[in-house]
């Protein structure tokens, strides 16, 4: 699967699942926009993205949780790009056992208000892409219903929120040709073996990711599900 001279912007590209997804998406021929609330760990990510002499990618700050920074973000891109072809909201702090005041509101800020913001800020460029998409990260525990994942209750608020924008915004874009998928993978572990009995990697929902984008224009997928062990 080709994505030669796409722009794609990323969030939480500073490691993990967005590092990987920085690097499959240049690999294909993409230019990514790499943002990370590190920007020294959006650097590495590109650093890494370089020397493989795949792609090309540019690293950037932005504080999902801090709405200047976000709008500065936006504005970064507009400077640079005359489109935006995919945009994946992947930037998300976990939070887990106690949390203060500051932290609770950093995770609903980060997961919700800055992906809604980042996202409205760059539709105008989502707009002059022949083939937009924009993908979002959200997790099982945006999910009615999910109680498995140890997570503060905090980030489950986060991501029913942002699953709701996203939920709405499919159903509103859609006659623009804007498609917008929601992906809700469960807690899944970074590396290890890609077998049925085994523990969801970032691999895999990296592919999903990658899927997601892949279809003719006429396939709008919604949701991706995930069965949990």
């Amino acid at each position: 699967m080709g994505f030669e001279g796409m722009r794609v912007v990323l969030t939480g590209g500073g490691r993990g699942l967005g590092r990987r997804l920085a690097g499959e998406f240049a690999q294909r021929g993409a230019h990514v926009f790499v943002s990370a609330r590190d920007e020294a760990a959006a650097k590495e990510t590109v650093r890494g993205i370089e020397w493989a002499a795949v792609g090309s990618a540019s690293a950037y700050a932005c504080d999902l949780a801090q709405p200047a920074s976000v709008a500065e973000f936006a504005q970064t891109v507009s400077a640079r790009t005359d489109r935006v072809d995919v945009l994946i909201n992947n930037g998300a702090a976990y939070l887990e056992g106690p949390a203060d005041d500051e932290r609770i509101a950093e995770t609903v800020q980060g997961a919700a208000t800055g992906t809604i913001l980042l996202t409205e800020k760059l539709l105008p460029l989502l707009r002059r892409s022949d083939r937009p998409d924009v993908v979002n990260v959200v997790s099982a525990a945006g999910e009615p219903g999910h109680h498995r994942s140890p997570a503060h209750p905090a980030f489950y608020a986060a991501k029913h929120a942002q699953a709701g924008y996203a939920e709405i915004l499919s159903h509103r874009l859609r006659p623009e040709g804007i498609r917008v998928v929601s992906l809700f993978p469960p807690d899944f572990v970074q590396d290890g073996p890609r077998t049925a009995g085994s523990p969801l990697t970032a691999a895999s929902v990296a592919d999903c990711v990658l899927f997601a984008v892949g279809p003719p224009r006429d396939c709008f997928l919604r949701e991706f599900r995930f069965e949990q062990l």
